[in-house]
């Protein structure tokens, strides 16, 4: 059975916009004008009058954590709540007292931001947090992941003391001679080493909850990392779990895995059995390698060429040696795996892009796709390499919501000037996609689009080098066309044309006619995967 969908502005991924498309066997089967689409029509067959809306392929988020997502949605929101510290801690103690953890659970929240707090400039300590509980473990982590705090009980659970060795990579707060609860990247590791680890049914209910979220604002493809979610789950229980919700049909959202490794053993041994970029199905599938690079601008732990403009004491710190980066880099190429390396400092991406160029030299290969996720603090001889090697960009253009209040501040003029020039990078042949890095930030498509056409904040701060702004039709290319690039599969999905698979959006409106500052208001009236509707209300 054939379904038309007419009466609507869609966008195929070329122009003009048409007016129709059929879908047949959960694939598109022919795009053209109303009348001729209807006229293919048998009986028996379907039609959706989609009322005039715009619609696109699905919206392809390529890089978030979805199952780091779905834990989120259940823990304490600190977002809506960072408007100051003082505010902060009365919503942690309101949320504790409406959810008090069972015996041997922490209480857990994520969101705060120190740069958001009218109160205060500084980040919460372990004696904030004893005054939200002294007796059950807390752990807040920052808004970016790459910083948490944790109470005094917690440092004690987890053996943090005077005489912790530090983690290379990592950082641990120290206040008077003792731990002041502040944790910084790898060291973030000792407190979530102790956390209880979910078990398989709450993980399927992490991404049963965190499929139906991201469906909400029109997603039906992701790219994600989920292996190092916990320490105590391997990754192959969070692969398990995903292959049974295909098998029983509870996927909502095709995922593309991002395998997160932390060494060079483990990714050889993720090759050993069999794992390799692509491996999988139209469903779930392996993509690359991730690895993370480097922090983030907010917490001052992302590695730049120069002190911090406004703390001159740090550069912040690779995650890695370079040599056990290029290590793993390396090894990932040599087995044929695709790579994504986290990379926010410049001094970070000087030696991801080193480790890169080696191994292409020692083992050369074509259109092998190996990218940089995030690429923020950039120099114009950076952006050359890039492209020379053939690197792919996994973007955040939401990122700016936040980074142009604080970009300039944190890397100086003289770095801020050449930083996130994304559009630079697609204008000299590199593919560019689109993503939230969810939960660092909500999986808000439109948001997304309307930051990378205005380089403006919501709150009207900016724009941010608006030479660098992305076209409508750019920014929407870089949430579907330039995904599907990112994972391989330009020629399944990202566009409404014959043979594609039949993942599809519809917007209250069309972006091309609304005003760019109006864009974060569109509405996502409903999403297809397939042909069939995951979310909304439009008639099918």
């Amino acid at each position: 059975m054939k379904t038309a969908y007419f009466h609507a502005c869609v966008y195929t991924g070329d122009m003009p916009l048409r007016q129709a498309f059929l879908v047949e066997d959960g694939r598109f089967a022919a795009v053209g004008s109303d009348a001729e689409i209807l006229a293919a029509l048998d009986g028996g067959d379907r039609c959706v009058d989609l009322g005039g809306r715009f619609v696109c392929a699905g919206f392809n988020d390529s890089h978030m954590h979805l199952l780091g997502f779905g834990s989120a949605l259940g823990t304490a929101d600190l977002s809506a709540h960072t408007g100051s510290l003082a505010e902060m801690l009365a919503y942690t103690r309101a949320f504790l007292a409406e959810h008090p953890p069972a015996e041997g659970q922490w209480l857990l929240g994520r969101g705060w931001n120190q740069d958001l707090f009218s109160d205060t400039g500084r980040m919460p300590d372990r004696h904030d947090l004893d005054a939200v509980s002294a007796e059950v473990p807390v752990m807040l982590t920052r808004a970016c992941g790459h910083c948490c705090a944790v109470n005094t009980k917690a440092l004690e659970i987890a053996g943090i003391g005077p005489e912790t060795a530090v983690p290379e990579g990592g950082a641990i707060g120290v206040a008077d001679g003792q731990p002041d609860g502040r944790l910084y990247d790898n060291a973030i590791e000792l407190v979530r080493r102790v956390i209880p680890a979910p078990g398989r049914r709450e993980l399927r209910d992490m991404l049963r909850a965190a499929c139906r979220e991201v469906n909400r604002f029109g997603i039906t493809s992701v790219q994600t990392d989920d292996f190092q979610t916990f320490p105590g789950v391997p990754w192959q229980a969070v692969s398990e779990v995903y292959r049974e919700m295909e098998a029983d049909g509870e996927l909502t959202v095709r995922v593309c895995e991002q395998a997160q490794f932390t060494d060079p053993d483990g990714i050889r041994a993720f090759a050993d059995a069999g794992f390799r970029t692509g491996t999988g199905t139209d469903m779930f599938r392996i993509g690359p390698v991730k690895l993370l690079g480097d922090g983030s601008l907010g917490s001052r732990t992302a590695h730049l060429s120069r002190p911090y403009a406004d703390d001159p004491s740090t550069r912040g710190f690779s995650l890695y040696p370079p040599a056990v980066l290029e290590e793993m880099i390396r090894c990932a190429h040599e087995h044929g795996m695709q790579v994504a390396v986290h990379a926010i400092g410049d001094q970070c991406l000087d030696e991801v892009l080193d480790a890169t160029e080696k191994a292409l030299r020692e083992h050369p290969r074509t259109d092998h796709r190996h990218g940089i996720v995030h690429c923020q603090i950039t120099r114009p001889d950076q952006l050359e390499r890039i492209r020379d090697l053939g690197l792919h960009v996994y973007a955040q253009s939401i990122f700016l919501d936040y980074d142009n209040h604080i970009v300039e501040k944190r890397a100086g003029k003289v770095l801020a000037a050449t930083s996130y020039h994304w559009k630079t990078l697609a204008d000299m042949g590199v593919s560019v996609s689109n993503g939230s890095d969810c939960p660092v930030e909500r999986p808000d498509v439109m948001t997304g689009i309307e930051c990378a056409v205005t380089r403006t904040s919501l709150d009207g701060t900016g724009p941010y080098l608006p030479d660098q702004a992305f076209t409508v039709r750019e920014a929407l290319d870089s949430f579907t066309l330039r995904g599907a690039e990112a994972s391989f599969e330009e020629k399944t999905k990202g566009r409404i044309a014959p043979g594609y698979l039949a993942d599809f959006t519809v917007l209250s409106e069309n972006p091309f006619e609304t005003d760019p500052f109006r864009l974060h208001g569109i509405r996502v009236d409903g999403c297809w995967l397939g042909g069939k509707r995951v979310y909304g209300d439009v008639a099918d």
